[in-house]
């Protein structure tokens, strides 16, 4: 599994506001700025954290970002569900039950179910 850049950018963005978490709803720029993410491309992945129930997004001038759940609750987990494709190590195993053709004599299936179990 390779975390793409929406995943540790997703990540680093909700550290940033978990910190300010007091403070309310924590401007977009002022995450863009501290966190060096472009505006734009944190626009590619707050939706899918929004649609989670990860992070609330409020318009306007008093608007922002903010964590609907207390920080200690969120998981890396939680994070990389809601933005990464995939988490699995090949593509067979996105699905249950396994749909390759090949997966009722593949000799290398129990690596990689074992690869899945671990991460």
């Amino acid at each position: 599994m390779l975390i793409s850049t929406k995943g540790r950018y997703a990540t680093r963005m909700l550290l940033d506001i978990a910190t300010h978490q007091g403070d309310g709803y924590v401007p977009m720029k002022d995450v863009s700025m501290l966190q060096q993410i472009s505006k734009k491309y944190m626009e590619t992945f707050t939706a899918h954290l929004s649609s989670a129930g990860i992070l609330g997004i409020k318009r306007g001038k008093e608007g922002g970002y903010r964590l609907l759940l207390p920080p200690g609750e969120v998981t890396l987990l939680d994070i990389l569900r809601s933005v990464e494709d995939s988490l699995h190590a090949v593509a067979c195993l996105e699905c249950t039950p396994n749909r390759c053709a090949r997966a009722s004599f593949c000799m290398s299936l129990p690596a990689w179910e074992g690869l899945d179990r671990v991460v």
